[in-house]
């Protein structure tokens, strides 16, 4: 088997592949164009497209040169894979924000030094925004059928369950697969690499280039990633893991890796670090806590850098410490004028932002979970003036993972 087929089978990414041992052919014959497809909706990424970002990265360490849709025009229409109802439609202006700090993210995770497999950033709005209706039905659309598209997941699930699904949505499964025809016939990519909920519109664009063209593309997919407790990957009680500090600090972002549920550990170290599969073999019998911080430092340092995953690490023993003011707990900056003489416990948790439901404090408090400069607060109606404030700085603490200094400017 080719060895980027191998390590992406050996790591968990391998869920189905069209033409398995003709992909594996091409690869060992010559350097290959492969591309994944990013949705723009939200000026983040989060961790649940973290193992398409690992998958690009291992393409570009074998060789061959990653290509990152950003979808420019798709997300004008909105992938009802996996959806319940039509998504929110950007403005243009939004979505061009979006674009821009979702390839700054991508950056980060990927080589961009070697010319030969320095990864292509692609936006399909180039090639969609002009496209004529009748020529596309005409050239295009002649190649599906819609007895076919009706039996995707994607379109079938939601009819299945009565739900609406739009002509615009409908025509999403086309314009994925005319994508993979473009970026055939302008950059020679041969292989999209996609979720398994993604499946049928990644058949759809190899069967349309064949159909075209005849050349000959390929198709993997990736499985869909859950916490062991079930959760969605990507999500959790305290809202998104986002890939951009400005949403989630490099501490908060370290702190979710060390907290993963000990049954995850092994399973994320191979999916999301390039630590050797044989070396994790040999460590994965150690002391789950450290093999836990190998898996936060890691992450973090793939992301946000050495120091700062080093930051975090030592941040996460001040707090456990008792070390009041570890000098590496992530900041929030409050004006000082916000507190004015005093502030009650519950609206200074909300401007810290580390809650956003008034209720939800109460019940932290209720259940002494909530500490201020590592005092237990049990009175909702506890109110905090400047005199709390040790050298300008003030440590809050939700439960025994969720520590920051308030700093009053």
């Amino acid at each position: 088997m080719n060895k980027f087929l191998k390590e992406f089978k050996d790591r968990g990414f391998f869920y189905q592949c069209t033409s398995e041992d003709e992909l594996s052919k091409q690869l060992d014959k010559e350097k290959i164009k492969g591309y994944i497809g990013f949705d723009c909706t939200a000026e983040s990424l989060h961790v649940g497209s973290l193992l398409q970002i690992m998958c690009l990265r291992l393409l570009q360490k074998n060789g061959h040169r990653p290509i990152a849709l950003l979808g420019g025009g798709t997300t004008r229409i909105g992938d009802p894979s996996g959806k319940d109802k039509t998504r929110k439609i950007l403005s243009e202006d939004e979505i061009e924000k979006n674009i821009k700090n979702i390839k700054n993210i991508l950056k980060k995770f990927l080589d961009n030094d070697d010319p030969n497999t320095k990864p292509i950033f692609v936006n399909n709005y180039t090639w969609l925004k002009d496209l004529n209706y009748i020529s596309f039905l005409r050239d295009i659309g002649k190649h599906f059928t819609i007895n076919r598209m009706l039996t995707f997941d994607s379109v079938k699930l939601r009819l299945d369950r009565e739900q609406s699904l739009s002509y615009m949505e409908f025509n999403y499964m086309i314009l994925q697969a005319y994508d993979f025809l473009e970026l055939n016939k302008k950059e020679n990519c041969v292989l999209q690499i996609g979720g398994s909920d993604q499946w049928g519109n990644i058949v759809n664009g190899v069967e349309l280039i064949k159909r075209y063209s005849n050349n000959q593309t390929f198709g993997l997919t990736t499985p869909l990633i859950t916490l062991a407790t079930g959760a969605k990957m990507g999500k959790t009680e305290s809202g998104a893991i986002w890939l951009d500090e400005k949403y989630l600090s490099a501490y908060d972002y370290w702190q979710f890796w060390r907290n993963v549920d000990d049954r995850d550990v092994i399973k994320f170290l191979k999916m999301f670090t390039e630590i050797d599969i044989k070396e994790i073999e040999t460590i994965k019998d150690k002391n789950i806590n450290e093999l836990k911080i190998l898996l936060a430092n890691k992450t973090t340092e793939m992301l946000h850098g050495k120091e700062a995953a080093k930051n975090s690490e030592q941040a996460a023993k001040e707090a456990f410490s008792g070390n009041i003011l570890g000098s590496n707990l992530p900041k929030v900056n409050i004006q000082s004028d916000k507190i004015k003489e005093k502030i009650n416990i519950v609206d200074l948790v909300l401007l810290s932002k580390l809650e956003n439901s008034k209720s939800e404090i109460r019940r932290l408090i209720k259940g002494n979970a909530i500490k201020l400069n590592d005092d237990v607060i049990s009175d909702e109606k506890f109110e905090i003036n400047k005199n709390l404030f040790k050298d300008n700085y003030l440590k809050l603490s939700l439960g025994k993972k969720r520590h920051i200094k308030i700093e009053l400017n």
